[in-house]
């Protein structure tokens, strides 16, 4: 298959302007920009673009150009519609988890909140600690403002103190109470998950207190759901 030069700067300017159509109240605020200074929207929305007038250039084999244009805008925008969104609901929640000792990751697609064990359980429990509520809560409104239009997989974890087997299925308990707790607030089941992963992948030495409470931690990550086309903030279309 051969593209022009000419047809690439094309697709190119439009895959710029696809990303960067929407602008992003929270350009300002540091987390939703690039060291290029062109925030994940516009970073998702470009590569979007230009993946889809490849796409379009190949399905429109009469008319190249006008198929390559076209794949470029849709593409672009749907990958724009997501990284506004992630963008808004990342902004939110760094927001509302300030000073809570919660930390707010993200990577790509994903957002992935980091809870230690200081102020989620109690050792060898899964009862919800008091410190903890407040942050689910902030979650679940969090969740729910953004109309639960995430895969949200809760995983805990334990230091390396004890029993393999107990950690691992202590760990499980812990997942399962953040999930339970959170759907009792309102938050949709339908595309949750939990796992426990014991002492795997600490974050910190095990040789130390703080290091183990550090261990001890739940993270719950969310991610877009397959299939759900992101048009706008708080819209998504869902394709059959």
């Amino acid at each position: 298959m051969f593209i022009s030069r000419r047809l690439i700067v094309a697709a190119s300017a439009v895959a710029l302007l696809a990303g960067c159509a929407t602008p992003n109240p929270y350009d300002n605020q540091g987390q939703a920009s690039s060291g290029t200074g062109l925030s994940k929207t516009a970073t998702y929305g470009g590569l979007g673009a230009l993946a889809g007038a490849v796409a379009g250039a190949a399905i429109d084999h009469n008319n190249r150009g006008k198929g390559a244009l076209i794949g470029a805008a849709v593409a672009g925008l749907g990958a724009a519609g997501y990284g506004y969104y992630a963008d808004k609901q990342e902004a939110a929640l760094r927001a509302s988890m300030a000073n809570t000792g919660v930390e707010v990751q993200r990577q790509g697609d994903n957002i992935t909140l980091v809870m230690p064990g200081n102020i989620t359980f109690a050792t060898n429990s899964a009862n919800i600690a008091p410190s903890f509520y407040q942050p689910l809560n902030n979650l679940a409104n969090s969740l729910k403002q953004f109309n639960n239009q995430n895969l949200i997989q809760i995983v805990g974890y334990t230091d390396s103190t004890g029993n393999y087997n107990y950690n691992m299925q202590l760990s499980q308990q812990r997942a399962q109470s953040v999930a339970t707790y959170l759907t009792s607030q309102g938050v949709s089941g339908q595309y949750l998950s939990v796992k426990g992963m014991g002492p795997a992948d600490p974050i910190a030495s095990n040789a130390t207190a703080d290091g183990r409470a550090q261990n001890r931690r739940v993270q719950v990550t969310l991610a877009p759901i397959p299939g759900m086309q992101y048009q706008q903030p708080g819209q998504v279309q869902q394709y059959p």
